[in-house]
């Protein structure tokens, strides 16, 4: 059974997380809800999140300063963030949420095709790396209870089969986004992801016989 993704929807209106749901609800995974910044770094220390919609004007901790606590922790600096905002007030207003840390800066009223587009683009992605962690796992404990010793051919076969399903969805994954046009830190993320499947190729390769050597490193 395949895990869904989390997707942290953060804002201090009640209807406004109403419409968001209603938006996002087809891509079918977990929407969770905070209705203030404080809220929404509680959520971040248990659970792990594919994307977070936070809105910008929030009473108290405003959505600039949640998302530098937020790029501040190692386990969640690397989450994209989409800042949502009912106001604008030039360049300098969007510089500022991109300097926070934002993936994109959208403006209410948005385009909710668009919207839901471009979160679904940051949920396959995530899934795509949650894919390829549980496959360097799996290396990494077949090694572990083979000490030196070269695993059953079988074995590396079945890893190597699925390592090429990931690398093929992944391959495709990085085609559509460079049709789509997507942004820039979309396709970032999904040449990052290209360069641990590569790591991990290199490395199950070097478990077939005759390459010689011990136990290669794996990626992280």
């Amino acid at each position: 059974m395949v895990q869904k993704a989390k997707i942290l929807l953060v804002d201090d209106r009640p209807e406004n997380l109403l419409a968001l749901e209603a938006i996002l609800s087809a891509l079918d995974q977990t929407l969770v809800r905070a209705s203030s910044g404080e809220e929404a770094l509680k959520a971040l220390l248990t659970d792990d999140f594919a994307v977070i919609l936070l809105d910008v004007q929030m009473p108290g901790m405003d959505g600039f300063e949640t998302a530098a606590h937020i790029k501040r922790r190692e386990r969640t600096r690397d989450i994209p963030i989409i800042f949502l905002t009912a106001i604008n007030h030039g360049p300098h207003h969007t510089f500022r949420g991109y300097a926070a840390g934002a993936v994109d800066y959208i403006s209410k009223p948005f385009d909710p095709w668009v919207l839901r587009a471009k979160v679904s683009v940051f949920v396959e992605l995530y899934m795509k790396n949650c894919t390829l962690k549980e496959q360097a796992e799996l290396l990494r404990l077949q090694l572990a209870g083979a000490g030196e010793a070269r695993e059953p051919a079988g074995l590396l076969a079945e890893l190597s089969a699925r390592l090429a399903a990931v690398e093929e969805q992944a391959e495709a994954l990085s085609k559509q986004l460079d049709d789509d046009a997507a942004d820039a830190s979309a396709v970032a993320t999904a040449a990052h992801l290209e360069r641990k499947l590569t790591g991990l190729r290199r490395a199950l390769d070097a478990l077939e016989p005759g390459t010689g050597g011990g136990t290669p490193p794996l990626p992280s």
